[in-house]
């Protein structure tokens, strides 16, 4: 697969992180590196905190250790990127649902912060190997590994800043919650400075007749089985088999997939906004 195909097929974020490396002037450095990362020299990659630590087979018996990291920001700061993005429901839309909102950095620049580290002197890194020059190559294999996972799962990248994926989601449906509540109780009249006393009822005990409380509402894409897995493949005549085994019925099922993604992904982000009413 060429670099040009790679590229394409990434998202917009791991290669955001990958450009920064790829900007480094030792170009047959990198190549080596990416070698490392495509023949399975990187034996593993674990968090501690917001480090990343890292095994990689080098050429002696031993495998190098290294760690690699970003500046962590504080709690503070952390609470005044999660209420910008809790006010976006597109950003909550779209984090919920796996994926990285094109100006999610707008959500960082409005606090003087950045998601991406901007130079390389910014990535604090360290391996165990001789070679003087940083990135070495094992550090730069492991620079290429994360740029994979960040496609898989775009909270990786904020872990480096020190959010995990659950504290994030959390802290976003409580941000979400609280703005739901205050507007509720703005828009309510005080019937009474005296407090209401309710005579217990044994036959409605149990009924519920209050609206849901909006923070045990998730909305998420679906991850199971979708109406085009349940149908199967379009029963369209048969054709000549060509040279790419492609046929019209394949064409069509990847159209619907991608027509069904996108339609769900708007049907959450309307349902996001709905909820913000």
């Amino acid at each position: 697969m060429s670099s040009e195909t790679l590229q394409a097929s990434r998202e917009w974020w791991s290669q955001r992180w990958l450009d920064l490396l790829d900007s480094y002037r030792f170009k047959k450095r990198l190549e080596r590196a990416r070698k490392y990362a495509r023949q399975g020299n990187i034996l593993s990659i674990e968090f501690k905190g917001a480090k990343v630590l890292a095994k990689v087979q080098g050429s002696e018996v031993e495998p190098y250790s290294l760690s690699l990291s970003l500046d962590a920001f504080t709690d503070e700061e952390w609470g005044f990127v999660v209420e910008t993005m809790a006010s976006k429901a597109v950003f909550a839309a779209k984090l919920l649902a796996g994926e990285m909102p094109q100006n999610i950095e707008d959500a960082f620049a409005a606090n003087g912060l950045s998601l991406f580290p901007f130079t390389l002197s910014d990535v604090h890194s360290k391996c165990s190997c001789p070679d003087k020059a940083n990135p070495c190559k094992h550090i730069g294999a492991v620079y290429y590994q994360l740029g994979d996972r960040f496609s898989e799962d775009p909270f990786v990248l904020f872990q480096l800043r020190g959010r995990t994926k659950e504290q994030i989601i959390s802290d976003l449906r409580l941000f979400r919650s609280n703005s739901v509540e205050m507007a509720a109780t703005a828009a309510e009249e005080p019937e009474s400075s005296i407090t209401k006393t309710h005579t217990l009822n044994i036959d409605n005990f149990w009924e519920y007749n209050e609206p849901l409380e909006s923070s045990l509402v998730v909305i998420a894409p679906s991850s199971g089985e979708t109406v085009l897995d349940v149908l199967g493949t379009i029963p369209l005549a048969k054709e000549e088999e060509s040279l790419t085994n492609i046929t019209s019925a394949d064409v069509v099922m990847k159209f619907l997939d991608i027509l069904y993604k996108d339609v769900s992904q708007k049907a959450m982000l309307a349902a996001m906004q709905l909820g913000e009413t």
